[in-house]
């Protein structure tokens, strides 16, 4: 699936979808710099995308950066808010109260 999806954005296909699944199926290879650079990309281009942001804060905290991974989180919450996506909301409410465990 990969391999087609960057064949199309080599060839000059770039939208939201398109860097949403790419960032995916990287986050599920464990390529998460890879998947954050996509679904950097796709919040670029569709900053009401909650799933993408939601995804972008997992891979930001794959790679160790809390900062980052709260940061797209609270984007999304925002996102979700905005367009009733209730389901994103609710885990990405979660993903933050665990990251505030995290803190010393």
């Amino acid at each position: 699936m990969i391999e087609s999806l960057e064949k199309m954005l080599a060839k000059g296909v770039d939208n939201s979808l398109l860097r949403f699944g790419l960032g995916k199926g990287y986050l599920d290879q464990g390529e998460n710099t890879k998947a954050a650079e996509h679904f950097q990309h796709c919040v670029g281009l569709d900053p009401k995308y909650s799933a993408a942001w939601k995804l972008l804060g997992k891979a930001q905290l794959a790679l160790g950066d809390l900062a980052a991974a709260r940061q797209a989180w609270e984007q999304g919450l925002e996102a979700a808010r905005a367009h009733g996506d209730k389901q994103a909301e609710k885990e990405m409410t979660v993903f933050l109260k665990k990251l505030d465990r995290r803190k010393p």
